[in-house]
């Protein structure tokens, strides 16, 4: 079985181990794609902290971009050589959630210990989020799949894996917002900053920051803020009523902070509703006072992966780049080897970088 460079889990908490790894072909339906780059997101941090469980050793690793370089049986509207987007969102088309326009929430399972990857003496190797995209080469069913115009650069197109239809899409997909109603987003990260381009997209009238940070405040602004709010503040939420001159349409928690879930619904209007992105440690609680929530018709929905259906939204949000329109290049804070990976990470975890990138050999 061909042999792979890739970054293994063996234990939660422990750096990554680059070392060589086995990737079987493709199988029917599946593609073969060998990356140019993967950016590194929280939740691959999170996984291998061990917050959320999950089987060892793994491959983690999720927002990724390449060329395709094998096709298994059956695969239609993909040919070798092309650029693509790997995304972990695999669906399989006929469950009821996928019937419904809701890919994201797949019912049927899959489980990554019997996926494509093997160590490098053929024991088990989990394929963390169907994609394990710490490596060189994935395989991936073909609805993961989505192709790219050959003019776009990968770094950038990487970042639409994940971070980017996260944060975009829970605004225009689970909020619906609409041109002149008002947001606040809680947390300036990755997925914050791209929830507060979705806004800017969808013709917010005030899009307001909330971080820990006036140095993320800055940055939120350049990419469609209209105010910042310190969350270090007794009272954020009358700072960012007062910004908006009344309570908010929709409130974006982007972090994974339980006391950000606890005090989101005081941000909001009413008939507001507050969009659930960040994902906090299992187990877990947030605590809110449903008296006042059905007084006002107040609402929470959670929002995974923006609801994306990524052969409709991710060529959308390519055409919006390409005009200048959404900012993809800015997103990218360092660019890495895969052997400096342990560092990337560590630089992540300081909460500075908006988004660093795993850049392969070619």
């Amino acid at each position: 079985m061909p042999k792979i460079k890739a970054a293994v889990c063996h234990d939660f908490g422990a750096p990554l181990s680059v070392e060589e790894v086995e990737l079987r072909s493709p199988q029917a339906g599946e593609v073969e794609v060998k990356l140019k780059a993967c950016a590194i997101c929280h939740s691959d941090i999170s996984y291998a902290d061990g917050i959320w469980g999950g089987s060892l050793p793994a491959v983690y690793g999720h927002e990724a971009a390449g060329h395709v370089t094998a096709l298994g049986d059956g695969v239609n509207g993909i040919a070798l050589g092309d650029p693509v987007v790997v995304t972990l969102i695999r669906a399989c088309g006929s469950c009821p959630s996928c019937s419904a326009g809701k890919p994201t929430i797949c019912e049927t399972g899959y489980d990554g210990d019997f996926g494509p990857l093997k160590t490098a003496d053929g024991g088990k190797l989990h394929q963390a989020m169907a994609a394990g995209a710490f490596a060189e080469k994935v395989v991936v069913d073909q609805s993961q799949i989505v192709p790219l115009p050959p003019e776009m650069p990968l770094d950038a197109a990487s970042l639409l894996a994940c971070g980017v239809i996260t944060g975009v899409g829970a605004v225009v997909n689970a909020a619906g917002m609409r041109a002149g109603q008002d947001c606040v987003v809680i947390g300036a990260g990755g997925v914050g900053l791209n929830a507060i381009q979705g806004a800017r997209i969808a013709g917010a009238r005030r899009i307001v920051a909330v971080d820990m940070s006036e140095d993320k405040l800055a940055i939120a602004r350049e990419f469609g803020a209209t105010d910042g709010v310190l969350a270090t503040e007794e009272t954020p939420w009358r700072s960012a009523k007062q910004a908006l001159g009344r309570g908010a349409d929709a409130v974006f928690v982007t972090v994974g902070a339980i006391p950000a879930f606890d005090t989101a619904p005081k941000y909001l209007a009413a008939g507001g509703k507050v969009v659930m992105v960040g994902m906090p440690a299992s187990g877990a609680m947030s605590t809110y006072e449903p008296a006042m929530v059905a007084a006002v018709g107040q609402g929470f929905v959670g929002s995974k992966m923006g609801d994306t259906v990524i052969k409709r939204d991710i060529p959308w949000m390519v055409d919006l780049y390409q005009q200048g329109r959404l900012k993809l290049d800015e997103l990218i804070s360092g660019r890495w080897s895969l052997a400096d990976i342990n560092e990337a990470i560590a630089d992540t975890k300081t909460g500075a970088a908006k988004r660093n990138v795993i850049i392969f050999d070619e």
